[in-house]
């Protein structure tokens, strides 16, 4: 069943966990409830409290975290902190020979490659794994997964990943997984700023913006975006609830695409129309 656990079928990796945040305390809570042994990293008493209560062996340092792990999960907010965390000091070489380190930060997929050859010379792996989707999809069990890596690697730690992710989809090499999720979030991004013109566009119909998002979810127009602005009530206050996690992740395609030699293309006016909305301007 989508979103179940088996602990018998699932039970028995020792994972390390980075970044027990707002994504992350979910996950560790999914992989304790799969009978999987956890270390999760909390820098601050409070922190380190609610990871035990969740049934995690909390500590301090991010080392004890992950010495003799199986797997180590990465889920802190930005590239940069990934880059900080794996390579800027010594999580990699604390790692056990065989291990595998899952970066589930969406990000530059240059960091995953970058990180991969930091890790080579201790005998470690590295899947990317960035995520879609929020909070409660990760308490019920149905967080997509974009893997990127060797299938030896995916393979290795799917058991893991199944306790809070359905589907998990291997894309293809290393950094595939980065290279996708960005593609998602662009044209996530840019249907919001859609969304914002539509809106726009039907109040010089003399449609107001609530009428036209009661509507709009019933119809051919239907979309995940479209479901996002309408629960929210307007295009605004759902630009607002996720512009955070949003723009750097464009701020991050819009940088690769032009490391490739080109732009967005027609994603690009979109977008623009959503740095609008979030910058509270009139186009």
């Amino acid at each position: 069943m989508r979103g179940s656990i088996s602990p018998v079928e699932e039970a028995g990796m020792r994972i390390g966990f980075v970044g027990a945040g707002r994504m992350g305390r979910p996950m560790v809570e999914r992989l304790v409830r799969a009978g999987h042994e956890v270390r999760a990293l909390g820098r601050s008493p409070a922190a380190r409290a609610a990871l035990e209560a969740l049934g995690a062996r909390p500590v301090a340092r991010a080392a004890g975290a992950v010495e003799d792990a199986d797997a180590v999960m990465v889920c802190v907010f930005s590239d940069e902190q990934v880059q900080d965390v794996c390579l800027g000091g010594g999580l990699l070489s604390a790692m056990a020979a065989g291990s595998v380190v899952v970066l589930h930060t969406t990000g530059s997929p240059d960091t995953a490659v970058a990180v991969a050859g930091r890790a080579a010379p201790h005998g470690v792996r590295v899947v990317d794994c960035p995520v879609s989707g929020g909070p409660h999809d990760i308490a019920a069990g149905r967080l997509t997964l974009f893997a990127g890596g060797a299938a030896d690697d995916v393979a290795k730690v799917e058991p893991a990943l199944r306790a809070y992710g359905d589907p998990v989809v291997h894309v293809g090499g290393l950094g595939a997984g980065q290279r996708v999720k960005l593609v998602n979030n662009a044209l996530f991004a840019a249907q919001i700023g859609l969304l914002a013109e539509a809106v726009r566009l039907a109040g010089r119909l003399g449609v107001e913006e609530a009428a036209l998002l009661g509507a709009l979810p019933h119809a051919s127009s239907a979309s995940r975006a479209l479901s996002g602005v309408a629960g929210r009530g307007s295009v605004a206050a759902f630009a607002q609830a996720v512009g955070g996690f949003l723009t750097k992740d464009v701020d991050v395609v819009r940088a690769v695409a032009a490391e490739h030699g080109g732009g967005l293309g027609a994603l690009d006016g979109a977008l623009d129309a959503l740095d609008d909305v979030l910058r509270n301007r009139e186009p």
